[in-house]
């Protein structure tokens, strides 16, 4: 799961990371930092792994989390090379609130269908995507959530994905 190091959605994280655990899949929390993240909320996350030392390999899937900070990962080539090695790995790629702006930028929208926070309408189709207004939309090996009302769903569907 990657966050941003300010203002990543909490309960997108927390709900969605505690479906994934109780399915039984770990969960490696990253950022473009070492540095303790703070969610919109307050939640502070240390992160397990700096994404500059990610190999794509190890991972199943690559779950970016919301929040009003998230669109900053657009400004990491790390983020978006990533992104892109997960996707050409057929591996999951999920993004839920603004994170699926993150996959528009890293070109993995591309003629997929997605949804996203209203706010990131404009800015997923001007990436390929074409927009669904759907809690959770998914396209192949893409899985993409509206907002935190739907984070439970969102971890549902990623859980359904890996089984």
């Amino acid at each position: 799961m990657v966050i941003s190091p300010r203002n990543f959605r909490d309960e997108e994280l927390l709900e969605s990371k505690d479906v994934l655990k109780k399915a039984g899949f770990e969960v490696v929390v990253t950022s473009v930092t070492s540095e303790t993240c703070i969610g919109m909320f307050g939640t502070m996350v240390k992160p397990d792994r700096v994404i500059d030392e990610l190999n794509v390999e190890e991972f199943d899937a690559m779950v970016i989390i919301g929040g009003t900070g998230t669109p900053v990962l657009n400004q990491y080539d790390k983020v978006l090379q990533v992104l892109r090695e997960a996707n050409e790995q057929k591996k999951i790629l999920a993004a839920i609130c603004l994170g699926p702006i993150v996959l528009a930028k890293a070109g993995v929208l591309d003629g997929k269908k997605a949804t996203v926070f209203p706010s990131g309408v404009s800015k997923i189709e001007s990436g390929g995507a074409q927009y669904v207004s759907k809690s959770v939309v998914i396209d192949g090996n893409l899985i993409t959530a509206d907002g935190p009302q739907s984070a439970k769903m969102f971890g549902n569907a990623i859980v359904s994905a890996l089984a």
